[in-house]
């Protein structure tokens, strides 16, 4: 695997502010031709540096206005009782992002969801039938402040 040089980020800096470049302006903007901004993106694909590509979608337009931050403490801490749990939140479309922590809780999710009525039903359906959960603190975002998916390098 290739370590990125000074080209290399350039191109995944403009990649990150609008996915939607086609390689022919990522050429123009970096004073260069387009095979090689072509190879040098699809070597980067292969080499894993980039993921995927995705729209991101306005929530509040989909009316998608609830935010949760659910700190979650688990009774056991098996291998096997915390790969099921894992599965259980995979499973999960409202939990766009899952974090096992260390300190004071095992897992922060970060769920998106339509209201409160459907945080609730959330809990119901799939947290608070699980065995294995001890605890649950949730936070409810009022105002975003910062979201970002860009990585500074």
């Amino acid at each position: 695997m290739k370590q990125l040089d000074t080209v290399d980020r350039q191109i995944l800096h403009l990649l990150q502010d609008n996915a939607k470049y086609t390689i022919k302006e990522i050429a123009t903007q970096l004073g260069m031709t387009t095979t090689p901004v072509y190879e040098r993106i699809k070597r980067m694909e292969e080499d894993g540096y980039i993921d995927s590509y995705v729209a991101l979608l306005n929530k509040g337009r989909l009316g998608l206005g609830l935010v949760a931050l659910c700190k979650i403490s688990l009774k056991e801490h098996s291998t096997q009782q915390m790969s099921a749990f894992e599965e259980q939140v995979q499973s999960c479309e409202e939990a766009v992002e899952c974090y096992q922590t260390a300190g004071d809780f095992d897992y922060i999710l970060k769920l998106i969801l339509p209201d409160m009525d459907a945080y609730q039903q959330f809990m119901n359906t799939h947290i608070n039938g699980l065995a294995n959960v001890k605890m649950v603190r949730s936070s409810f975002v009022m105002k975003e402040v910062k979201c970002s998916t860009q990585l500074h390098f």
